[in-house]
């Protein structure tokens, strides 16, 4: 073996650091290219919401099905594609994902009436839910863990979070100068680049271990999370009498109490039940998930907000939130300081409480006037909300031993997925419907805001006990 021939410690030569080849720059690139493509598409269409609806005929209580439709699957099928990828092929399922994300895009881009852009957006969630986790397995198994995992993960998340704001930016541009299907014309050629280079670069990557795939349990979440989701948004447009609301609601809840009893018995569960037992994976996960969810939610309403109450163009509206990206940037370069000098969890709850005061300052909107006060407290709160990231992926990362990091990774992209799917539906709706608009607004920022300050609190006082 080779540690019986090297030299002592103390006369050994320090070892190289490991570098980037061409090959795995390419490979990098493909990766973090697929992943920024979907970040894009999270955001892209915001800004061209109102142009979009008035064109497609969807009127404003609808609006949020145009991001909805494309969440719910991304969110929905994202443990059942991770799993299916382990088994048959993580490098097939991601070109699959790829392939089916660019037409889904054409379908889009293309679309003739409201049911087919939603059933373009919905492929595309589709698409997205087998390209995210596939990606996330191909990027850690092709780079050995240390400073090159390491460097591909911080350039990966890097492109992620810039995704987002560059999306808005982009979606402002473009919706001005070319129209709203620019957007998904965008994303389809997003895919025609990437595609081609995939097969030839990507290296095949399965479990070896080859564990039965945990059918009942995939059925059962997805579907819980679906009517779940689906009931909640209904009851906020309409109430909870109607027969829909309350066959899905209930029909959510005992698919996902079913689910819960599955992954108990399962020998591979799609999530861990014990892994959730403990308190920094349970608090941090929730904190992440409510970092998320409430920050989509305002750049939402905010949108609206800005397009429909002060008549801003689209153009002006991206570039709003294109001050809220180069401050996410700016936060993104300081977080990893600030955590290293007070730890995680203390900076997750930090950045929990920070995100909901200045969200709650988004009160001081007014009707006839708002876009400073609107640009100051969404990107002072987004650098809040990129230090959360941050910090609840360390904290559930934390303490778990090796054999179980993946479970403890694959619980942290879940998390980050269902949170982006579940705010707009939920929250978003209170300003939709109804006919204030502006009034709706507030209520989405009080709600909001209690949410994300009772989150901190309770994360505060979890992770405080457990440890």
């Amino acid at each position: 073996m080779a540690t019986l021939t090297s030299p002592p410690a103390e006369t050994a030569a320090p070892a190289a650091p490991p570098t980037l080849t061409g090959r795995t720059r390419l490979i990098l690139f493909v990766l973090c290219a697929a992943q920024f493509m979907v970040a894009l598409d999270f955001s892209v269409l915001n800004v061209a919401l109102p142009v979009l609806g008035a064109d497609l005929g969807l009127d404003r209580s609808a609006l949020q099905w145009a991001v909805t439709a494309f969440a719910l699957p991304s969110g929905g099928f994202l443990l059942l594609f991770g799993r299916v990828g382990d088994l048959y092929g993580r490098k097939k399922l991601f070109l699959a994902g790829l392939a089916l994300f660019g037409l889904a895009s054409l379908l889009a881009t293309f679309a003739w009436n409201p049911a087919a852009f939603l059933t373009g957006r919905a492929l595309q969630g589709l698409g997205a839910a087998a390209i995210v986790p596939t990606g996330m397995s191909l990027l850690t198994t092709t780079f050995p863990e240390g400073p090159l995992r390491d460097r591909a993960l911080g350039i990966s998340g890097t492109l992620l979070s810039l995704g987002f704001t560059v999306g808005m930016v982009l979606g402002g541009v473009m919706t001005d100068t070319l129209g709203w299907r620019s957007t998904m014309g965008l994303l389809a050629l997003f895919s025609v680049i990437v595609l081609p280079l995939a097969p030839g670069l990507l290296p095949e990557s399965r479990t070896p271990d080859r564990p039965r795939l945990d059918l009942p349990g995939a059925v059962t979440v997805t579907g819980g999370l679906l009517a779940l989701i689906y009931a909640l948004t209904t009851a906020a447009e309409r109430g909870f009498g109607g027969t829909d609301v309350l066959v899905t609601l209930v029909a959510g809840v005992l698919l996902l109490a079913v689910f819960v009893r599955v992954e108990s018995r399962h020998s591979a569960p799609l999530i861990s039940l014990p892994m959730l037992k403990r308190g920094t994976v349970a608090f941090g996960n929730l904190g992440g998930l409510i970092t998320f969810s409430m920050m989509s939610t305002v750049v939402f309403v905010l949108t609206l907000y800005l397009q429909e109450t002060l008549d801003l163009s689209a153009f002006a509206t991206g570039l709003v939130f294109g001050v809220q990206g180069v401050m996410s940037v700016v936060a993104g370069m300081f977080a990893p300081k600030v955590i290293g000098r007070i730890g995680a969890r203390r900076t997750l709850v930090g950045s929990l409480l920070g995100q909901g005061v200045l969200t709650a300052a988004l009160l001081g909107l007014g009707e006839e006037s708002g876009v400073v006060l609107a640009t100051v407290a969404v990107s002072l709160a987004s650098m809040c909300h990129l230090g959360a990231i941050i910090s609840y992926g360390l904290t559930v990362t934390s303490g778990v031993p090796n054999e179980q990091q993946g479970l403890a990774t694959g619980l942290v992209t879940t998390t980050q997925q269902v949170g982006l799917t579940v705010g707009i539906p939920l929250l978003g709706v209170l300003a939709t419907t109804g006919g204030d608009l502006y009034g709706g607004v507030r209520t989405v920022v009080v709600v909001d805001a209690a949410i994300l300050i009772g989150t901190a609190l309770l994360v505060g006082l979890g992770l405080r006990r457990r440890s």
